[in-house]
């Protein structure tokens, strides 16, 4: 509209001009104009109205839009800033998830390398029972698990990973005495493992048996029958990774750790955060090591064990589980034959020698007031390989610093 008027003020104004013109050339030729003078004048000053309403509707108008671009300008802002605001205030209070996964990632590149650096050197770490603390506990995922509740996870390679539980008192005192099921097959599981010789410098022993125990990242002391829930709870472990150099290291220090924080707190309703990181070197099938984060909910447990899975004076292939170890082969028993005379009489019953050993299906039983003492000085009553024992008497292998073991495997029993 106030474009209209203001066209209109143009055409009158150029009109009056026109007048005002013929009104001066009929002056100038003293010709008589009649009104020309007078109507020239109004029809300027109405044009002068017309033109001047028009532009100031106009400039308003103009006014009133930059006034608006303004406002919407100073309102996106204000969007974006407090927009921004809460994006800051939600990073804040809930830290992103993927943060958390790298930094987490970051701190196990850290002790890869520590590991690779010990593995390459056949080496069995700094306290020379398999395994170092790493400071405090860095679990993580563990707000949406309860007590008694567990996870075992594999990645794309189908390589057993993070496996995660909330220990309970009571399934700690369900598994106490015997094996709660067998040991399953992990990822990397060799076709052959060798028996050899492993001579620790942390006990001066020497070690007869498997290279290789299929190693529970979560124990059967610890978690009963469902440590035997999924393979992914399993890894191919070296002998010392599994029980160190003295049966008390390498994922025992781990596990004695829990355990010793159930035998002094006897039935209690307290929970422990456990979890197991194997961790590999790239590509490769077997682990160089494990992580273990602990952390009791009183607090009075929280730590991180770093073991080692390799064997002293052995090179191992991580890809395929072969190493250069020499199979060891027992000596033979050259002991002379006794000679028995025939007695003159025959009686029908039967006696056993005392302190004979005895079979009961795979396992020799040994007799009463006798033990199996192993390499890492422990002795069991029932074994299966009796040969990579010493038998000897129970007060003999106490004087001589045995001790009988805590639990039994797969091997031995207490």
């Amino acid at each position: 509209m106030s474009n209209f008027i203001s066209t209109i003020g143009t055409l009158v104004l150029l009109a009056g001009i026109i007048v005002a013109g013929y009104w001066a050339y009929g002056l100038a030729k003293r010709r008589k104009t009649g009104h020309a003078g007078r109507t020239a004048l109004i029809l300027v000053v109405v044009g002068f109205i017309f033109a001047g309403v028009g532009g100031s509707n106009s400039s308003q108008h103009t006014a009133k839009n930059s006034d608006s671009q303004k406002a919407a300008l100073v309102n996106k802002k204000s969007s974006h800033k407090k927009a921004a605001t809460h994006v800051k205030r939600k990073a804040a209070t809930r830290p992103s998830t993927i943060k958390k996964a790298a930094h987490h990632s970051a701190q196990h590149r850290g002790v890869l390398a520590k590991l690779v650096s010990y593995t390459n050197r056949e080496s069995a770490g700094p306290n020379g029972d398999y395994y170092f603390t790493n400071g405090k506990a860095k679990l993580h995922g563990f707000s949406g698990m309860s007590a008694g509740s567990y996870h075992f996870a594999a990645d794309s390679q189908g390589r057993p990973t993070t496996a995660k539980a909330v220990l309970t008192y009571s399934e700690f005192a369900a598994s106490k005495g015997s094996r709660q099921g067998d040991p399953l097959e992990p990822v990397g599981w060799p076709a052959e493992n060798p028996i050899v010789a492993i001579n620790f410098g942390l006990t001066g022993r020497t070690y007869h048996g498997y290279l290789y125990n299929r190693s529970h990242s979560i124990g059967d002391s610890l978690l009963g029958k469902k440590s035997y829930a999924s393979s992914n709870n399993f890894t191919t472990g070296t002998r010392p990774q599994n029980v160190g150099a003295d049966q008390d290291g390498g994922m025992r220090a781990a596990e004695e750790t829990v355990e010793n924080y159930w035998d002094s707190h006897p039935g209690t309703k307290r929970t422990v955060c456990y979890e197991t990181t194997p961790v590999y070197n790239g590509s490769e099938e077997i682990p160089r090591g494990s992580i273990v984060d602990i952390k009791a909910s009183d607090g009075s447990i929280n730590s991180e064990i770093v073991v080692l899975n390799d064997v002293e004076g052995i090179k191992i292939n991580y890809n395929n589980a072969s190493s250069n170890a020499k199979p060891y082969v027992k000596r033979r028993n050259t002991q002379p034959k006794q000679t028995t005379r025939t007695p003159s009489v025959v009686h029908h019953a039967t006696t056993t020698q005392s302190g004979a050993a005895t079979k009961n299906g795979q396992w020799t039983v040994a007799a009463s007031g006798k033990v199996y003492v192993s390499q890492s000085n422990k002795y069991y009553t029932e074994v299966k390989n009796p040969g990579n024992y010493t038998y000897e008497s129970r007060s003999a292998a106490i004087a001589a610093g045995a001790t009988q073991a805590a639990r039994g495997n797969e091997y031995a029993r207490p």
